[in-house]
């Protein structure tokens, strides 16, 4: 079973209103070296804040790249462009130290110019539609700028936003992101909150399972020193 500690989380400054609710599901008023199980985390405080604790356990690297790996999947067949398939396989392979820190770096260069031309492409179609629509009610060509530098600056935003720093989580984000897009085009209303609710507790299944079925290194390491 995967352990972080408080300590661990409290080095990472956690925001206080979770720290608070994990202290008092704890029974504790402050932190200390007690081995503090990621299903204890998911159970007190949610998956969200279960997967920013993540970065408490970098030890923990290939597991959490591999449950990335896994949420990418259950939307890659909504995924168009090939750059993205093969980020997600090199990623996997990088896990599972089949590839390269440079073959890594090389896909998710590739990957973050598919998303920005992506973002590029819905941007400028929607900023077209709307142009159109302005010209048609209006006929006012400041329209159709305005509606071309908001697409422009959407675009901007969308890479800048796809370019983070850690792999792991632009591709977790990446993959709720398809999720939930996928799910809304699919369904409105009361359906899109059951699909996405149902994606939500397929993760959490998934992640309770990586999390629980790992030894943790502390007791790895203890069993090579006996």
């Amino acid at each position: 079973m995967i352990c972080t500690t408080l300590n661990r989380i409290r080095v990472h400054d956690p925001c206080v209103e979770g720290w608070k609710k994990l202290l008092q599901h704890l029974g504790k008023t402050e932190a200390d070296d007690e081995p503090l199980p990621f299903s204890v985390i998911v159970e007190s405080n949610g998956m969200t804040d279960a997967l920013w604790a993540c970065r408490t356990v970098p030890e923990h690297d290939r597991e959490w790249r591999l449950f990335a790996v896994w949420c990418a999947r259950q939307v890659q067949h909504l995924i168009t462009d090939q750059r993205s398939h093969d980020a997600i396989n090199v990623a996997e392979r990088f896990a599972l130290g089949a590839a390269t820190k440079n073959e890594l770096d090389a896909a998710f260069d590739a990957a973050l110019a598919a998303a920005r031309g992506a973002a590029f492409d819905a941007a400028r179609g929607a900023a077209l539609a709307a142009a159109l629509a302005a010209a048609r009610d209006a006929a006012q060509d400041a329209a159709q700028d305005a509606a071309w530098f908001a697409a422009w600056s959407a675009a901007r935003d969308a890479a800048r936003d796809a370019a983070q720093d850690a792999a792991w989580f632009a591709a977790f984000d990446a993959a709720w992101s398809a999720a939930r897009d996928a799910a809304r085009g699919a369904a409105r209303g009361a359906a899109f909150d059951a699909a996405r609710g149902a994606a939500w507790s397929a993760q959490t299944a998934e992640f309770l399972r990586v999390v629980t079925e790992t030894e943790c290194c502390e007791a790895i390491r203890a069993r090579g020193e006996k």
